[in-house]
């Protein structure tokens, strides 16, 4: 890889704690906690200790922000290459690789750490797995050499619902395996949708992105059939599983009529941006949401109010059959 570290720049302490700040690439961290954070509750059959919940979210933070910023730091040489990138605190010259480099092995320590002393050892390696996984499998060997970059480099992203789960119970289930598959097969389309919007990008530094090596229509097709995979996967957790229950699966079903409506529009008109953009917006959405009626069906009082409408309806159909 090519060496793009420029002299680095004088600033105050406020700009260097930005800069820093920004190579962990925080907006991408949100969704990571938000599975991570679902994950601990079904586990937990609603019932989560908040100090086991901080612990466990501050040390996937710090495991996905290491994870980025040595991403940062491999694809510093086509991030220096394209405009949009061209301001990152590496390429140009606010951080240098060396340092970020070591503020990635802090932050990658105090993640293994907090899991391991406060959590458990177990969730504490798959944190770091994760980190593992997204920088040999998908930056060093996916990204720049495969189309399939973004469907098995998304293994990555799907690691944090095992944390969450490891978490709370100490082990794996096949829970715990369908909410990392969800997470696996929501990535293509979510991730394809924002390869178009950003084609030109990707092929002005050779990145083979699906859009840019097989074109537009090849890829909203792709996208179209792993949207098809998704759906009918979230709705394991209600059944065989029997871990979610109607608020749960409703969630799913209104959700995933949505995002199949969205790659269906895509898939008619392929070469559509703001279509591309549309579906990409609403697959963050939908996460978002999925994960919160996970939550929430999770709940004690959620499981309360629904025996008691259920009753209620026995109880009127009851009166209705006899009257």
């Amino acid at each position: 890889m090519i060496g793009t570290d420029v002299a680095p720049r004088n600033e105050n302490w406020l700009q260097v704690v930005k800069s820093y700040y920004q190579l962990t690439k925080p907006r991408i961290i949100p969704l990571l906690l938000i599975t991570t954070t679902a994950a601990m509750w079904i586990a937990g059959g609603g019932r989560v200790n908040l100090f086991t919940l901080f612990i466990t979210l501050l040390g996937g933070t710090l495991a996905a922000a290491s994870a980025q910023v040595m991403n940062c730091i491999y694809d510093r040489d086509i991030d220096y290459e394209m405009l949009r990138t061209r301001a990152r605190p590496i390429p140009s010259g606010r951080v240098q690789s060396r340092h970020a480099f070591i503020f990635a092995v802090i932050l990658a320590i105090f993640s293994f750490c907090l899991f391991a002393l406060f959590i458990n050892v177990f969730s504490g390696l798959l944190a770091m797995s994760g980190i593992i996984f997204y920088m040999l499998v998908y930056t060093h060997f996916l990204k720049r050499n495969s189309t399939q970059n973004i469907v098995i480099g998304g293994a990555a992203g799907s690691i944090p619902p095992l944390v969450g789960w490891a978490a709370v119970t100490g082990d794996l289930s096949w829970t715990s395996w369908v909410l990392f598959t969800i997470i696996f097969l929501w990535t293509p389309p979510h991730f394809w949708a924002l390869a178009l919007m950003l084609k030109e990008d990707y092929a002005q530094v050779n990145v083979p992105m699906m859009p840019v090596v097989e074109g537009e229509e090849s890829t909203v097709r792709k996208i179209w059939w792993y949207t098809l995979l998704v759906i009918p996967c979230t709705l394991l957790l209600v059944y065989p599983l029997g871990v979610s229950g109607i608020i749960y699966g409703t969630v799913a079903v209104v959700l995933g009529v949505k995002f199949i409506e969205r790659a269906w529009r895509l898939k008619q008109d392929p070469f559509n941006q703001e279509l591309a953009r549309s579906l990409f917006k609403f697959s963050i959405f939908y996460l978002m949401i999925l994960c919160t009626g996970m939550v929430l069906d999770s709940l004690t009082v959620t499981h309360q109010l629904v025996a008691t409408v259920g009753d209620n309806l026995k109880m009127l159909i009851n009166l209705i059959s006899f009257g």
